[in-house]
């Protein structure tokens, strides 16, 4: 199969499988002006299931770190109306998002931390409703990769150019399901099924807290009372069913953000807006963040941290076993979407509503009185290893092993 054919593929897959596209709807998709080819794709796809429109919204990071570097301070600070009035009225239609990641990691390394903390927080916060709309799943929500040139040189430094690229679009097809033997629907349909398997076991357990420890790591995380564990899928407030990753591995819930203690090391590099922050090391105490590590990036992490009180602890506690076809692939693909589907993580920062009983109706303080954490930031970040054990521990205080030398018990 040629990749031309595997790429009309991909974006079928997109629309009809991940965002699951209804006719009538409004699509806002999100790509860089050099993924054009692709996003063009999408958008026919888009149509063809009957969208009502799409928006674009396209972005360069050339551009934006000639943004980040030289405007003022003030309007770092300050989001313009037009475009919170634009956000606001996209999600009074409960539009769908679609966001195609493929810039660089490293793309805005060298922009001052301080600058760009404070244009992520005044986007978080001008921005509010398209960020609540996605953690509540009021509308279905994707994030998707396309082969970027320079992310695809910094996955395969020994290729340049054309060859990395394709390089590059072969993994990430691979790594979405897209093969030659057999149709890519029917692939994601089994596979959902055997990690909703797993989330309907962890729901059954109801552990209290997990332990985990392996050669870099020994900590506790209790579980959020009344945490739910999903897996892969997730349902719009419309009841559309949609798949939030692709590729995804993993089975997820919501922490305790009281009961967190011991020391956590990354095993891989985070890639956040544009810079690679590399071995983070935590340690927490009476679930909060008491010390933070890295040997690069360390700025950027403490900006991350330190965003407001809910940033300081935890919102997703992720399971991923060693074996999945990512991690058993060994590259390092200093992208989030990809690395966290390779290892087990964690979240700085909000909880999803979707994680804890009645998360999508009861008011925010209610859910926080049991553990549920509420931020501004959702950062991931990998802790993952073929030698990471992890044991539940019922509410009656039975020990329950969970994953053993990195997959599951």
């Amino acid at each position: 199969m040629s990749l031309e054919t595997k790429l009309n593929k991909y974006a079928e897959l997109i629309v009809k499988k991940g965002v699951n596209v209804q006719p009538g709807q409004t699509i806002i998709l999100y790509a860089a002006v050099d993924e054009a080819y692709f996003a063009r794709k999408i958008v026919a796809e888009a149509y063809k299931a009957g969208a009502h429109e799409v928006v674009m919204e396209w972005s360069d990071q050339t551009i934006a770190k000639a943004f980040l570097n030289h405007t003022s301070l003030d309007r770092l600070k300050e989001v313009p109306n037009y475009q919170v009035t634009k956000a606001n009225e996209l999600m009074d239609k409960y539009a769908s998002r679609i966001s195609l990641i493929s810039q660089d990691p490293d793309g805005l390394a060298d922009v001052d931390a301080e600058r760009l903390a404070t244009l992520t927080k005044a986007n978080q916060k001008a921005l509010f409703r398209v960020r609540e709309a996605t953690m509540k799943d009021d509308i279905s929500w994707l994030v998707v990769a396309a082969a970027g040139q320079e992310w695809a040189e910094k996955v395969f430094p020994d290729l340049k150019g054309q060859d990395a690229v394709n390089r590059l679009w072969e993994e990430i097809l691979k790594d979405v399901r897209i093969d030659d033997d057999s149709d890519a629907v029917d692939n994601w349909d089994s596979h959902i099924n055997k990690l909703k398997s797993k989330a309907d076991w962890l729901n059954k357990q109801n552990f209290k807290e997990l332990h985990y420890k392996n050669e870099k790591s020994a900590f506790t995380i209790g579980l959020a009372e009344g945490h739910v564990w999903e897996a892969a899928y997730s349902q719009d407030k419309a009841g559309n069913i949609f798949i939030p990753n692709m590729p995804t591995e993993e089975v997820f819930t919501a922490p305790d953000n009281r009961n967190i203690h011991g020391h956590v090391a990354a095993t891989l590099p985070l890639s956040y807006q544009g810079n690679v922050i590399e071995n983070i090391e935590l340690d927490f105490e009476d679930g909060r963040i008491v010390k933070a590590q890295a040997t690069s990036g360390l700025d950027v992490l403490e900006k991350i941290i330190n965003t407001d009180e809910g940033s300081k602890s935890l919102g997703e506690v992720s399971l991923v076993p060693d074996p999945s076809p990512i991690a058993q692939s060994g590259i390092l693909f200093y992208n989030t979407l990809f690395d966290e589907n390779a290892s087990d993580h964690l979240a700085i920062g909000a909880a999803y509503a979707s994680n804890i009983s009645g998360g999508k109706t009861e008011k925010p303080e209610n859910l926080a009185k049991r553990g549920w954490n509420i931020s501004d930031e959702h950062v991931d970040f990998m802790i993952g290893s073929n030698d990471m054990d992890i044991d539940g521990v019922t509410q009656d205080g039975e020990v329950v092993p969970v994953f053993r030398s990195g997959d599951w018990a």
